[in-house]
């Protein structure tokens, strides 16, 4: 039995970052571009098993999609950073309403808002904190991909916003074990960090 505080599963909401198709699928952009991630394939399994145990206890479930809009000739609209980064990336990839965009199929039917992102945070220039706080929702537990980009900086943003914020590290994935490791660690100052077993057995 854990002597770590319980979590209030009624008032706690499981944020996944970016479980996308085109981030994760064999066919998806990131795939294509030959920037796999084998260490993230194990999430969507981990992240449906939290969000089935969080839903039977009362608790909800958000979900990021990364969405690249596009512009008036239907080309993406990509930030300059990414581009650099991601030179692969092309017309249609994260499209809103696309496959590739939509969320893996391990999550089909746990997710109960989904906020489109055009940044690292699901929080920046979208309606999630509206949501969760009309929901009654105080503790965000976040999990996905990457830990060093879209989990730090919506861990980072929930703390500036005053809400309990733990963090699912079996739950998320780096382009790197080390980057990884290093993520966890710097997010303890703001965060609590557990596995995703532990915050099952907290839920209270």
């Amino acid at each position: 039995m854990s002597t770590e505080p319980p979590i209030d599963a009624q008032k706690t909401a499981l944020v996944i970052i970016d479980l996308q198709n085109d981030f994760l699928d064999p066919q998806g952009a990131y795939a294509r571009g030959g920037d796999a991630n084998p260490a993230a394939a194990p999430l969507p399994a981990r992240a449906a098993g939290v969000a089935r145990a969080l839903k039977a206890a009362g608790g909800m479930v958000a979900a990021s999609q990364f969405t690249l809009w596009p512009d008036a000739a239907g080309e993406p609209m990509v930030s300059p950073h990414l581009l650099a980064l991601r030179p692969f990336l092309r017309k249609g990839d994260f499209a809103p309403g696309s496959w590739g965009q939509a969320n893996v199929d391990a999550l089909a039917g746990l997710v109960d808002v989904a906020v489109c992102k055009v940044a690292y945070s699901a929080f920046f220039h979208t309606q999630l904190d509206w949501v969760l706080r009309r929901a009654g929702i105080d503790t965000v537990a976040v999990c996905g991909i990457v830990t060093n980009g879209g989990v730090a900086s919506t861990v980072r943003d929930a703390h500036m916003r005053d809400y309990r914020t733990l963090v699912l590290a079996d739950g998320c994935a780096a382009f790197g074990e080390e980057r990884h490791r290093t993520s966890l660690a710097d997010m303890r100052n703001v965060a609590e960090v557990m596995d995703c077993a532990d915050f099952v057995g907290r839920l209270a």
